[in-house]
C-alpha cells in the first residue's frame, strides 16, 4: 500500500492534470491516451515545439489534433499540413465531423474551401509558397503540424519541409509528425537550434502486436521459432532465432512429418475463424517443402488469409500493371469476398461516387472491371488510378466492404488505410534503373499498416515464398528498425530567387547554412576533423622515427617515391602498349594463319578460322591443336601475335563435326613440321623501346637517389619505412581535409552558383555597393516552381507563347512538367498547330544553352523537356474524349488526370507572375478553362 506522501503526490498531481487542457481534451476522446502522446501534448501546451516518431497506427495525429484543440480555445489559427492531397482530404474530413465545416478549410494547390478559416488543412506545397508571398492568411498562426515530416528525406520534394521549417516566425509551434526514424535525436537536435526548444518524444512500442508469417504453398509458417513479435525481435540485442521449417525449406530439403507448433493465435478472438484454421490444420498436416518451381496464385493466397482469419487485407506488388492483372487474376478465378447485400451496397456507393463521369470516357477508365472487382471485394490502388477511384477503394475498404487490396508502395505513405494483415508478394522493387532489394526502413513502413487498432488484438504480416528467398534476409528485414531521415534539401533557381529578393545574398547563405542538410554535413565534419588531429599528431610521431644524421630524409623519401610512382606508370605504359599491340594483331589475323599462343587454356599451336567481328573487342575464331573451336582474346595475351604458318581453311568450313576438326588439326601439324622461324625473331620488330623524356627523367631520378646524403646512411631502410607510413598517413589525411572542405558551406556553396548564372542570365544583378540583387526579369522566378522554373521563365521572355492560341498554350507547357516514366525521348513527327513548333523549338533551343551554362557552373542540369503529352493535352483541350486523348500512349487515365493537374497549376502560376502582361494572363486562363472539364474537372 501507497504511503500517506505518496498518495497525496498522486492527488495533487491530478489536481494539476484536471487543471490543464490536456484534460479537457482528453475528456473529449472515446479512449485514453498513451504515455508518449500524453508528454508530446503536455510539451504543446507549454508552448514547446516537439517532434513525435513513433510506428504506424501508434496515433501520433492525436498531438496534431491537440494543438488544433488549444489554437481554436486561443483564438489563433492552426495549419495542418500533408504530403499529398489524399491525406489532406481524409484530414479535412475527419476534422470537419469534429469541428464543422465553418471552422475548418481545405488547400491543396487546385482546391480552396474556406482559406481563412482558423484551421485550414493544405498540401506541404501550399505552406511554402505562402510563405514566399508573404500571404496574409498567415495572420495570426500560432501552429503548424507537419503530418508524415520524414517526407523530407523525399528526393524532389523534400526540401520543401525545410523551406518552411526554417522560415516559418520564430513564435509558431511546430508539431512534427513522423514514423519510426533510426536518428530521431539528430533531428530533433537540428529542430532545437532552427526552431528553439523543441521536445524530441520517441515511442517503439506497437499498440498492436505484428506477427510475421512466411507463406509456404497454400500453409502459414511462423518466420521465428517460439512466440516472437516483430516488437521483440527489433528490441531484442539479438536476432530470434528462425523457424528451424523454413530453414529446411531454404535448403530445399522436405518437411519433417508436420509442423510442430500450433498457429491457433491466429484470428485470435474469432473463434470461428480459428476452429476452421485448426479443422484446415488438421487437413495439411502432411505439410512439406513446396517444388523449388512452385508458387502459389493470388487467388489461392487470398484463400489462405480468409481461411486463416486474416482478411481484410493489403497485398503490396511493386508495379501497377501487376495490382490490376491481381485483381483480373481474381475475377477469372471467381473469388467473392462479399455476400449479395454487401455487393448491392457497392454497386449503390460506386453509382453515387461516379455519376458525375461521362458514360463515354468509362470504358478507357476501366470503369466495368474495376467495379466488378469492387463488388467481390477485390480492389487495386496505386496512382495510375483515377482519383475518384482511389478515394471509393479507400471508403469501401475503411468500412470493411473491400476485403483484399492490391497497392503499390505509395499507399503505404500516409494514406489511413490499415489492414488485419499485409502481403509482400517479393523483396525486391525496381527503382527506375534496376532491381533493387527493399530496406528495412521500408519494410517497417510497409508491414506497418497490418493491425488496426481498436479492431485487431494483433497485426499479421506475411511474405510469399518464392524460389530464392532466404528466410534470413527476411528475419534480417523484420529484426531491424533503421530508417535514418537523412536530407534532400538544395537550393533551386525558385528558392534562390525568392530567398534573394526578401533577404538579400548574405542573409540568405546564413539561412541555407542553417538546413538539416548543412546540419548532417557538419556533424560528419565533425568526426572527419577528429580523424585529421589524430592523423596530425601521428604524422609528427613518424617524422621523428624518420629523422636521419646524414641529411634530410624527406627529401630522400620524396625522391624513392617519385622514383617508384614513374617506375609503375612506366610498367602500366608498357602493359598498355602490349595489350594495343595484342589487339591491333589479332584484328590482322587472316583464316588459315597458324599461330603459336603462349600461355592460358589455349596454349600452343592454333589455326585462325575467321577474322575478328569487333574492333573494340577483337576476338577471332580458332581450332587447337587438340582439335577444340575456341575465341581467342587479347586479354589472354601479353603481346602482339604474329603467324607462324600458314594453311588454306574453306569458306565451307564449320567444325560442326569431330572428323572435320581433326583433319583440319592434322594439316596444322603437317605445317609446322616444315621449321618455320622462332616466334620471338618474328615477333621482334614489334618490341623496339622508345627512350623518351619519362626515360631519361627516370634516370635522373635514380642518379638524385644515388647521391643523396642519406643514401649512405646505415639505418636507411629503418627510416624508409617510417617514411613510407608517413607518406601513406599524409596522403589519406590530405584526402580528409579535402572531404572537409568539400562539405563546409557545401549548401551556400550551391547558391553560389545559382548566384552566378542567374547573373550571367542578368536574372540577378550587383549593385554599386557590391551586393546582389534580383532584377525585375529575375522576378518571373518567385512564382514559378518545378523542375523547370528557370527554363520556364527563359522561354516566357522570349515570347514562346506569344502566337499559341489557348488549347496549344496549355500543350506547350506540358514540356515543362511531363516526364515519362520510362527513360525515352518523346519526338514528334507532327505538330497539332503550324505556331507550337517554333515555339516548342524555342524551348530546345534555351534548354541545350541552359545545360550548357549548368556544366559550366557545375550545377545539376535540367531534365530534357519531355513532348510526350503535347498531343493528350492538346486533344483534351480542344474538347475530345478521354479516350481519343490518351490514344496510341502509354498514359493511364490517372496519370493523365495528374499529369493534366500540374499543367493547369502550371498555367495558374505564369498567369500571376510578376512579369505577366494581362493578354498572357488571359491567354493562360483561357487555357485553363478548357482543360478543367469532364474528369479533371470532377477530380478538382
Amino acid at each position: 500500500m501507497a504511503s500517506y506522501a505518496e498518495q497525496y503526490f498522486e492527488a495533487r498531481k491530478r489536481n494539476e492534470y484536471s487543471k490543464t487542457e490536456l484534460s479537457v481534451f482528453e475528456k473529449t476522446l472515446d479512449f485514453s491516451i498513451d504515455p508518449f502522446q500524453r508528454d508530446a501534448c503536455s510539451s504543446v501546451e507549454q508552448g514547446r515545439g516537439v517532434l513525435v516518431a513513433a510506428p504506424t497506427g501508434a496515433g501520433k495525429t492525436i498531438v496534431g489534433e491537440f494543438a488544433i484543440h488549444l489554437a481554436l480555445k486561443q483564438g489563433r489559427k492552426a495549419f495542418y499540413t500533408t504530403p499529398i492531397k489524399a491525406l489532406s482530404n481524409q484530414k479535412y474530413n475527419d476534422l470537419v465531423e469534429v469541428y464543422g465545416s465553418e471552422y475548418i478549410g481545405l488547400l491543396t494547390g487546385d482546391t480552396s474551401i474556406n482559406s481563412e478559416a482558423p484551421i485550414v488543412v493544405m498540401t506541404t506545397e501550399v505552406l511554402r509558397n505562402m510563405i514566399y508571398a508573404e500571404s496574409t492568411t498567415l495572420n495570426n498562426l500560432g501552429y503548424v503540424v507537419m503530418d508524415e515530416v520524414h517526407y523530407l528525406a523525399d528526393r524532389s520534394r523534400g526540401a520543401v519541409w525545410e523551406e518552411i521549417i526554417i522560415h516559418l516566425p520564430e513564435h509558431i509551434s511546430v508539431i512534427a509528425l513522423s514514423a519510426t526514424i533510426s536518428n530521431a535525436e539528430e533531428f530533433g537536435a537540428w529542430l532545437d537550434t532552427v526552431r528553439g526548444k523543441t521536445d524530441i518524444i520517441v515511442s517503439e512500442h506497437r499498440p498492436v502486436p505484428l506477427w510475421q508469417h512466411v507463406m509456404v504453398g497454400k500453409s502459414l509458417l511462423d518466420l521465428f521459432d517460439g512466440d516472437t513479435t516483430v516488437q521483440d525481435a527489433a528490441e531484442s540485442s539479438e536476432m530470434p532465432e528462425v523457424n528451424p521449417e523454413l530453414l529446411r525449406i531454404g535448403r530445399g530439403r522436405p518437411s519433417r512429418a508436420r509442423q510442430e507448433k500450433s498457429f491457433s493465435r491466429m484470428g485470435r478472438g474469432k473463434q470461428r475463424r480459428t476452429q476452421e484454421y485448426q479443422s484446415g490444420r488438421e487437413r495439411d498436416s502432411g505439410f512439406s517443402a513446396p517444388s523449388r518451381g512452385s508458387r502459389v496464385s493470388r487467388p489461392e493466397m487470398i484463400a489462405t488469409l480468409d481461411k486463416n482469419g486474416l482478411l481484410p487485407g493489403i497485398c503490396f506488388i511493386f508495379s501497377r500493371v501487376g495490382c490490376d492483372a491481381a485483381v483480373t487474376q481474381c475475377i477469372d478465378a471467381d473469388v467473392r469476398l462479399t455476400t449479395d447485400a454487401e455487393a448491392q451496397t457497392i454497386r449503390a456507393y460506386v453509382a453515387e461516387a461516379t455519376a458525375s463521369l461521362d458514360i463515354k470516357d468509362l470504358a478507357v477508365l476501366g470503369f466495368y472491371e474495376w467495379r466488378e472487382g469492387l463488388t467481390r471485394g477485390i480492389a487495386a490502388h496505386h496512382a495510375g488510378l483515377l482519383p475518384v477511384f482511389k478515394e471509393v477503394v479507400e471508403t469501401l475498404f475503411s468500412e470493411g466492404l473491400v476485403r483484399m487490396v492490391f497497392a503499390t508502395e505509395t499507399l503505404a505513405l500516409g494514406i489511413n488505410m490499415p489492414a488485419r494483415s499485409v502481403v509482400l508478394e517479393k523483396l525486391t522493387k525496381f527503382n527506375g534503373d534496376t532491381h533493387v532489394d527493399i530496406t528495412p526502413g521500408e519494410y517497417t513502413q510497409l508491414t506497418g499498416r497490418a493491425g488496426r487498432r481498436g479492431i485487431d488484438i494483433e497485426g499479421h504480416a506475411v511474405v510469399m515464398w518464392r524460389p530464392g528467398l532466404e528466410p534470413q534476409q527476411v528475419a534480417g528485414l523484420a529484426s531491424k528498425r533503421t530508417y535514418p531521415l537523412n536530407s534532400s534539401f538544395k537550393p533551386t533557381y525558385n528558392m534562390s530567387a525568392n530567398l534573394l529578393a526578401q533577404f538579400g545574398a548574405e542573409r540568405t547563405k546564413k539561412i541555407l547554412e542553417s538546413s538539416f542538410a548543412q546540419f548532417q554535413a557538419d556533424k560528419s565534419v565533425v568526426g572527419i576533423a577528429q580523424r585529421v588531429r589524430k592523423n596530425e599528431r601521428a604524422l609528427a610521431g613518424f617524422e621523428e622515427a624518420m629523422t636521419c644524421h646524414l641529411g634530410d630524409f624527406t627529401e630522400y623519401a620524396r625522391i624513392r617515391r617519385d622514383l617508384k610512382d614513374l617506375e609503375k606508370k612506366l610498367d602500366k605504359g608498357r602493359n598498355r602498349l602490349r595489350q594495343s599491340q595484342a589487339r591491333a594483331s589479332l584484328l590482322d589475323l587472316m583464316p588459315g594463319d597458324i599461330i603459336d599462343i603462349p600461355h592460358g587454356r589455349n596454349s600452343g599451336p592454333a589455326v585462325v578460322l575467321a577474322r575478328a567481328e569487333s574492333f573494340d573487342d577483337p576476338k577471332p575464331s580458332i581450332l587447337t591443336m587438340d582439335a577444340h573451336l575456341r575465341r581467342l582474346d587479347a586479354r589472354d595475351l601479353e603481346g602482339p601475335l604474329l603467324p607462324i604458318s600458314k594453311i588454306k581453311v574453306s569458306k565451307k568450313f564449320t567444325g560442326k563435326t569431330a572428323k572435320d576438326r581433326r583433319d583440319m588439326a592434322s594439316r596444322m601439324r603437317e605445317a609446322l613440321y616444315q621449321g618455320l622461324p622462332a616466334r620471338e625473331k618474328s615477333q621482334k620488330r614489334y618490341f623496339t623501346e622508345r627512350e623518351d623524356g619519362e626515360t631519361v627523367r627516370l634516370e635522373n631520378l635514380r642518379k638524385q637517389l644515388r647521391q643523396h646524403p642519406c643514401h649512405g646512411c646505415s639505418d636507411r631502410e629503418h627510416h624508409a619505412r617510417w617514411a613510407e607510413r608517413w607518406y601513406k598517413l599524409s596522403r589519406d589525411t590530405d584526402g580528409l581535409r579535402q572531404q572537409i572542405e568539400r562539405r563546409t558551406n557545401t549548401i551556400s556553396q550551391i547558391f553560389e552558383r545559382i548566384t552566378a548564372l542567374l547573373t550571367a542570365y542578368n536574372y540577378v544583378e550587383v549593385t554599386e555597393q557590391g551586393s546582389r540583387q534580383l532584377t525585375q526579369q529575375g522576378s518571373t522566378l518567385r512564382r514559378i516552381y518545378g523542375d523547370k522554373d528557370l527554363l520556364t521563365a527563359l522561354c516566357l521572355a522570349d515570347g514562346f507563347l506569344d502566337e499559341l492560341d489557348p488549347a496549344a498554350t496549355a500543350a506547350a507547357i506540358s514540356v515543362m512538367v511531363f516526364e515519362a516514366k520510362r527513360d525515352e525521348q518523346n519526338i514528334l513527327r507532327k505538330y497539332p498547330t503550324r505556331e507550337l513548333e517554333p515555339a516548342l523549338m524555342k524551348v530546345v533551343k534555351h534548354w541545350s544553352k541552359l545545360t550548357d551554362a549548368e556544366k559550366l557552373h557545375r550545377l545539376p542540369q535540367t531534365t530534357t523537356p519531355d513532348f510526350g503529352m503535347v498531343w493528350p493535352i492538346y486533344k483534351w483541350a480542344r474538347g475530345q474524349s478521354l479516350a481519343s486523348a490518351i490514344d496510341g500512349t502509354d498514359l493511364a487515365a490517372g496519370d493523365f488526370v495528374r499529369w493534366t493537374k500540374q499543367v493547369i497549376d502550371s498555367l495558374d502560376q505564369i498567369a500571376h507572375v510578376s512579369t505577366a502582361e494581362p493578354q498572357l494572363r488571359t491567354q493562360c486562363e483561357a487555357a485553363i478553362n478548357l482543360l478543367r472539364r469532364g474528369v479533371i474537372a470532377d477530380q478538382i
